[in-house]
Parts: structure tokens; sequence; C-alpha cells
């Protein structure tokens, strides 16, 4: 059973870290969604998700090597729809 200390200590980190993940996790959604559309705003809406990555590996939110591969996939996703 963790103390009461810890348990305040990961209270605050959660209420912290929670928008920052939950913001990453959104425009990523956005992005790959118009990825898949093949829409015109796509090369913005990856910048907006590239951005919330970083800040959020920044901030400690996520560990900057899963936001790294998190922006590489997202970054072939959007290769792979222009070649086509």
């Amino acid at each position: 059973m963790p103390s009461a200390k810890s348990k305040r200590v990961a209270e605050r980190k959660r209420r912290r870290n929670a928008p920052l993940r939950s913001r990453a996790r959104t425009y990523v959604r956005k992005a790959r969604r118009l990825i898949e559309t093949e829409d015109g705003t796509a090369e913005q809406s990856v910048q907006q998700a590239i951005v919330a990555l970083d800040k959020a590996a920044q901030k400690g939110a996520i560990h900057r090597r899963n936001a790294a591969r998190r922006k590489s996939r997202l970054m072939a996703q959007l290769n792979a729809a222009r070649s086509e």
C-alpha cells in the first residue's frame, strides 16, 4: 500500500501530466485522420502534433523516446500518403 505522501505526489503528477498527454493524443489522432482523408491541412496538423509531443516530453509527461517514436511514425504516414 502506498504511503499517504506518495499518493499525494502521484495525484499531483497525474493532474499536471494528464492535460499534456491528452493534448498530444488529440493532435496525433486529428493528424492521422487528416492524413487518411488526404486533406491539404494534414501537414499543419502533423506540425501541431509534433509540437504537442515535444512539449509533453519536455515537461516529463511522456518519455522523450516515446515522443520521438510517435513523431517518426506520424511523419512516415504523412510521407507515405504524399507519395501515393
